[in-house]
């Protein structure tokens, strides 16, 4: 009988679910649902750099596109899907109950933004990192951030939560204890949502949480209660063990069976991060360098634990035993912004449509919303086209990708984006073409600092959607790294990935290795960067280097 799994693949603004046969990795059907609070802007502030999602958006979307990709497979395979996983973005947290029930789905917290999920890119908590960093280099104890690169970011679990509890009394008054979004939906399947019990993630905790087994968990409560006394007694109502991919958490509940059209006996496996898993669908090996390429990156590296085990990476998102690969060190680095900043200069230029055109009287109203329309869809492909045309270096014109803060090496989410060099001949081809190449020479930063701390890379392999559909993006980044990158072939690696991990959770292969490797779909495309190209962007990346010192400089605290 075939056998099929269903990878659920949670990203920034929409869910997909994916419907794979597990024999061979062929995909059957997938769906995608965006999420409505979301698309609204709810619970949202992007000038105060907050993002929240409501747990309504995840719950809905687990269920229409389960039932939608059902719907378009053929006779008889929902009756033999036999495992679900799911992947998240992260560090995602929400407060929650006794029960594990956000708070936002109880009542008096329905439209609180602090009661949702603290989404990935929310930066509200730069203040709440800082004084992570500040004490676990002064407190004379365990440094805390060692395994997570040497700098916390407020991008993750700890910042998140300490800022919640300082903000929002009765949020604090409320949470009985906090879980990560790729926690929660498995806990939900399988109505395992005792916050005490139900099984949290290694990828989560261990580059997100400062969990270690060398700290025997989470960070001492001594720590913790210096840090804040708000803190006091929550070590004791989070986890002390976590759980690899390839772990079941349970069966379906006879009520999620119903609602999803399948049968109680589906498995559902430990929850992890989307790139992680997608590094696992684009079939990641040993020192490859895995780059989920998309609204941000995600950079994911594997090393045995025998070569790498004891060695400590500055500056990157942490190194966590089995958060990638069951068994081998999951290193991971990535950019706060890449594809979004190509969305902000693409907004940036459709500001005269939008606001002009739109209450134009010369033209009726389907012509003008198809007209804007026309420019969204085209803008970047024109520019890409363009700035292909342009020199290397003639603009002289150097761009920061920081829009976004920097992820690594070396977070710092108080940095901002910047642009030298302009003159009355630069136009937006040229500008466009200079944002490119930061986020290349970004890209280019982590691959050096991982090998000026003695790990090697021996290969690049990209998916997400940048990688998908910019050609132009992907030779300037093959240029500037000045090595040849494998796009994975697989529309949706993330999704495919955490099909792998459901296959192996339902005992269809011992290991998410034997999983990879019979479900693998192969690579489509390989950029191979130009000699001359590559010498050209070796000394635009030095002026780069250069005005990214003198930015950090002036934004130190004075």
């Amino acid at each position: 009988m075939p056998r099929y799994v269903i990878g659920v693949d949670y990203g920034t603004d929409s869910v997909r679910s994916l419907i794979v046969d597990a024999s061979n990795g062929n995909e059957i059907a997938g769906d995608v649902f965006y999420y409505p609070r979301w698309k609204e802007g709810k619970y949202c502030n992007p000038s105060q750099n907050q993002f929240r999602q409501h747990p309504l958006d995840y719950l809905e979307g687990l269920e229409n596109t389960i039932r939608n990709a059902l719907a378009k497979s053929p006779a008889g395979v929902a009756e033999n899907v036999v495992a679900i996983s799911v992947d998240t973005t992260g560090s995602t947290p929400v407060a929650v109950d006794k029960n594990g029930t956000p708070l936002s789905l109880t009542p008096g917290f329905e439209e609180n933004p602090n009661a949702m999920f603290v989404l990935w890119k929310d930066h509200t908590a730069t203040q709440e990192a800082d004084e992570i960093n500040q004490l676990s280099r002064t407190w004379g104890g365990i440094d805390y951030t060692q395994f997570e690169g040497g700098i916390y970011s407020s991008e993750w679990f700890w910042a998140k939560v300490l800022h919640v509890l300082r903000a929002d009394e009765k949020v604090r008054t409320a949470a009985f204890s906090w879980v990560e979004h790729c926690d929660w939906i498995p806990a939900v399947l399988t109505g395992q949502t005792d916050p005490l019990t139900l099984k949290r993630s290694r990828c989560a905790a261990g580059h997100k949480a400062m969990w270690h087994p060398d700290f025997d968990g989470l960070p001492a409560e001594e720590f913790l209660v210096k840090l804040d006394p708000l803190l006091k007694g929550l070590r004791s109502r989070l986890f002390k063990d976590t759980f690899t991919c390839e772990v079941k958490v349970g069966n379906l509940t006879p009520d999620w069976a119903k609602r999803l059209g399948l049968n109680e006996s589906v498995v559902v496996g430990a929850g992890s991060f989307d790139a992680h898993l997608g590094a696992v669908g684009g079939e990641i090996k040993p020192y490859y360098l895995s780059k989920v390429m998309g609204t941000s990156t995600c950079d994911m590296l594997i090393a045995p634990m025998e070569e790498v085990g004891d060695k400590l990476v500055k500056g990157i998102c942490g190194q966590v035993d089995g958060s990638i690969i069951p068994g081998m060190l999951g290193l991971e680095a990535g950019q706060s912004a890449f594809g979004d900043i190509y969305a902000w200069f693409r907004e940036l230029l459709l500001w005269p449509a939008e606001e002009i055109l739109s209450k134009s009287k010369l033209i009726d109203a389907a012509t003008r919303e198809k007209l804007i329309q026309e420019m969204a869809d085209q803008i970047i492909p024109e520019l890409s086209k363009k700035a292909a045309e342009i020199p290397i270096g003639e603009s002289g014109i150097v761009a920061l990708d920081w829009m976004n803060g920097r992820r690594t090496p070396d977070a710092n989410q108080l940095l901002k984006g910047a642009l030298f060099g302009l003159n009355l001949g630069s136009d937006a081809p040229r500008i466009f073409k200079a944002l490119v190449e930061a986020t290349a020479f970004g890209a280019k930063k982590i691959v050096d600092r991982f090998i000026s701390e003695g790990i090697r890379i021996d290969g690049i392999v990209a998916l997400g959607g940048v990688a998908k559909k910019s050609p132009f993006v992907m030779q300037v980044v093959a240029d500037v790294l000045n090595m040849p990158i494998l796009v994975a072939k697989s529309e949706q690696a993330c999704a495919l990935g955490t099909a792998m991990a459901a296959a192996t959770v339902a005992g269809l292969y011992p290991t998410v290795l034997d999983a990879q490797k019979a479900m693998g779909n192969g690579y489509e495309t390989e950029y191979r960067p130009v000699k001359a190209n590559a010498e050209a962007y070796n000394k635009l990346y030095q002026l780069y280097c250069q005005a990214g010192g003198f930015v950090e400089e002036y934004s130190k605290p004075s």
